[in-house]
């Protein structure tokens, strides 16, 4: 098992934590933390509360450390907060939190309204997407009411039409049912892009190039998939013989 902090001698990672303290609240999430990520898949696994999501909205600036500093594709996340969305697309677990506009064509386009297209172009743009994903027909449909394997398939489309150079996600199995999460997971296999993902899938996490296992805002174990998801399932193993 290799320590995040030894890795720190990359000069262009993904995702750099150098000394990182943060804390949600009261309660002090990370202290000191450090690590780079650099691999094209890595995926982020521990218990409820180990620090995974907080990682996430770390590198994506939608938190900030009290101290040390978190550097995302070569950009510190306090000095450059707002160009980052426009490189690193985001994922998150509730798609609920992520849908703002009532229509699914709306949703998509408005990424590229902020980009400064027009409001025209903007739907053109959002047509096109969802034309890629055989959703064409969805542009008019509220988003609302689509089920939630559509809702999360519409914001994936949303962040992959700004073709960022990075996708984080945060546990983006966790509302969907068997037949979708399997529908859902072939479409990220095939993306692209480097993807870092917070998950209790570890079927899905298995071919993954690096896990990193967070206990308590630390690293419990970081390296090959194959080593540290096994480690994972044999102390969750001995968890349930303790319970039962």
């Amino acid at each position: 098992m290799i320590e995040g902090a030894d890795r720190l001698v990359h000069p262009t990672p993904h995702l750099l934590f150098d000394r990182v303290t943060y804390s949600h609240g009261e309660h002090v999430v990370f202290d000191g933390f450090s690590l780079l990520l650099q691999e094209r898949r890595v995926g982020l696994i521990g218990s409820n509360g180990s620090g995974k999501s907080s990682l996430l909205r770390l590198a994506h600036g939608l938190a900030l450390p009290v101290s040390g500093s978190v550097t995302t594709l070569g950009l510190s996340t306090a000095s450059h907060r707002k160009q980052i969305p426009s490189r690193v697309g985001f994922l998150f677990q509730n798609p609920d939190r992520q849908i703002i506009f009532p229509t699914v064509g709306e949703e998509i386009a408005f990424g590229f309204q902020e980009r400064g297209d027009t409001r025209r172009e903007a739907m053109r743009q959002a047509l096109v997407w969802l034309g890629r994903f055989g959703k064409a027909d969805w542009s008019e449909r509220v988003a609302h009411d689509l089920s939630e394997g559509q809702k999360q398939l519409v914001c994936l489309i949303a962040v992959l039409a700004l073709e960022p150079r990075l996708i984080l996600l945060d546990e983006p199995f966790a509302s969907l049912d068997l037949a979708t999460r399997l529908a859902f997971a072939d479409q990220l296999q095939a993306l692209a892009q480097p993807m870092v993902m917070a998950s209790h899938d570890l079927d899905f996490l298995a071919p993954f190039d690096r896990i990193v296992w967070l206990e308590q805002g630390r690293v419990r174990a970081d390296g090959p998939a194959r080593d540290v998801l096994e480690a994972y399932r044999a102390e969750a193993h001995r968890g349930m013989r303790e319970v039962a």
